[in-house]
């Protein structure tokens, strides 16, 4: 077993949580923790094609299913000409048409009207440590009906998007306001997105940014500064977090020495992972 992980002892694997679990972004970052064995997956993804590539590839740790999360409404879903754009959201012509490249990505092949399920309802999910979130703009409904699911999670990655690429979307700060009235703050950016303005092409590569911020998947992690809301567990689930998707060591050392004041750890833990740190990275 990892030695941080031997470390830190958790009581079980981490639970992780992914919906729009499509994986056109390349490997997700709880990929690691796969790997070692150390999280289970329970993902969602309507499209079926996308479902079928997770089927098939997927381990013994992993779950999807081809719910659609939101409010617990019928509501239409808009299949576009790119699967990583299909929404419950209409695209928004006057945004895209500044960034010109995503007018035939965001083109609507086929209107389907499909029942959602409140993140709270789904009975599929126990318990929630770790939530990646991105549906094209559908994020907040799953925030504001999620809030049961959402009270022992310890970390979120979740698509936030600066320029609205949907009619009615929420934008970045709604979404901030919603994970810190819950007790999240940011943390950091998995991927930060910039585009060129239309007509602007440089290199003669459309899609060669400047500084536009379009989107990021940006990770909220329960306030570290109010240790004493978060459990032992909690803490321990946000040390493994921390370290092994993100590479927050400073974030997995706090954990490890404010479990250490709780006596949960050896009088040594500290010392041992930073030992650790300096040797292999």
């Amino acid at each position: 077993m990892d030695f941080f992980y031997q470390l830190l002892k958790p009581k079980n694997r981490t639970k992780v949580v992914d919906i729009g679990a499509n994986p056109i972004d390349g490997e997700p970052p709880y990929k690691t923790m796969l790997d070692l064995k150390i999280c289970e997956v329970v993902g969602f993804e309507p499209q079926t094609h996308a479902l079928a590539i997770l089927n098939q590839q997927k381990s013994e740790l992993e779950n999807y299913l081809p719910y659609v999360v939101g409010d617990g409404a019928e509501h239409q879903l808009r299949i576009c000409c790119s699967s990583g754009m299909t929404s419950l959201f209409e695209p928004n012509p006057e945004v895209l048409q500044v960034f010109d490249f995503y007018l035939p990505l965001g083109e609507v092949l086929e209107r389907v009207n499909v029942p959602t399920i409140r993140f709270d309802d789904i009975h599929e999910i126990q318990h929630v440590d770790y939530l990646k979130i991105d549906i094209q703009g559908g994020e907040l409904n799953v925030f504001k009906h999620g809030h049961q699911q959402l009270k022992t999670a310890v970390a979120i990655q979740t698509e936030v998007s600066f320029m609205t690429l949907y009619q009615n979307q929420a934008g970045f700060g709604e979404i901030d306001i919603e994970l810190r009235a819950q007790g999240f703050v940011p943390h950091c950016f998995a991927a930060v997105k910039h585009w060129p303005i239309s007509p602007m092409v440089l290199n003669q590569n459309p899609a060669q940014p400047l500084n536009q911020l379009l989107e990021a998947d940006l990770v909220y992690v329960r306030d570290f500064s109010k240790p004493e809301l978060m459990n032992d567990e909690q803490l321990k689930q946000l040390a493994v977090i921390a370290h092994y998707a993100y590479r927050s060591y400073d974030l997995a050392l706090r954990c490890v020495i404010l479990l250490e004041e709780r006596q949960v750890l050896s009088e040594s833990a500290k010392h041992e992972y930073v030992e650790y740190l300096q040797t292999n990275f």
